[in-house]
């Protein structure tokens, strides 16, 4: 199995990117949507946030209002910490798990808004970023999502910076390029993601034959 934490900033197509993997092979473990289903009414993760933040944050139905909650925490460090601090982990249990059921010969694709935030990157086999200028980002954000532009810049100034992004990138996919040009370039990452993970059968193959001969 080869372990891939795919990573970008908001607006940056990390969404297509990985959609484009799977269609690749991948096996997909999305932390954003993971992240949605560990605070679904009755679970504990929203009881977490309720008892955090307050009734507020619920919707007349008892579901999480996500913009309401996420106007509070983007502009506050503090409160996005504490966010954080009730859902990684519950996100973090249930990734485990679906990655220890997928076959052992799958290229697992981690999507992770926040990896290189969390300090995650050691965690992987390697580390993919999908990379944007800022300013594409945000016509992306404006335009293509319904932000506000004020909303918009918040919630970049809250993840980590173009640079420090790609410092932590063994595989940089730029995507400020026409989509024709990106299939091109993601099915060119899937071949090489794939020899890595060919590469890493046969290195457990010799590790598992020189053990049983006691070289």
């Amino acid at each position: 199995m080869l372990k891939v934490g795919l990573t970008g900033g908001i607006g940056a197509g990390k969404s297509e990117v990985s959609r484009l993997l799977v269609e690749c092979g991948a096996v997909l473990v999305d932390a954003d949507r993971i992240a949605r289903e560990v605070v679904e009414p009755g679970t504990p993760g929203l009881a977490a946030v309720v008892e955090a933040f307050g009734e507020d944050v619920l919707t007349a139905e008892g579901r999480l209002d996500r913009p309401k909650l996420g106007s509070l925490v983007f502009t506050d460090p503090q409160k996005l910490a504490l966010l954080n601090s009730i859902v990684h982990p519950l996100v973090g249990a249930r990734s485990r798990a679906l990655e220890e059921a997928a076959p052992e010969d799958a290229v697992v694709v981690h999507d992770v808004p926040l990896l290189t935030e969390n300090g995650l990157a050691p965690l992987y086999d390697v580390v993919v970023v999908v990379d944007a200028r800022p300013e594409t980002q945000l016509d992306r954000l404006v335009r293509l999502r319904g932000m506000s532009e004020q909303d918009a810049r918040a919630r970049m100034a809250a993840q980590a910076t173009r640079e420090q992004r790609r410092a932590i990138a063994d595989i940089v996919v730029d995507n400020d390029v026409p989509l024709p040009d990106l299939h091109r370039r993601v099915h060119e990452v899937w071949a090489e993601l794939t020899r890595r993970a060919r590469g890493t059968r046969e290195t457990a193959g010799d590790a598992g034959q020189a053990g049983q001969t006691g070289e």
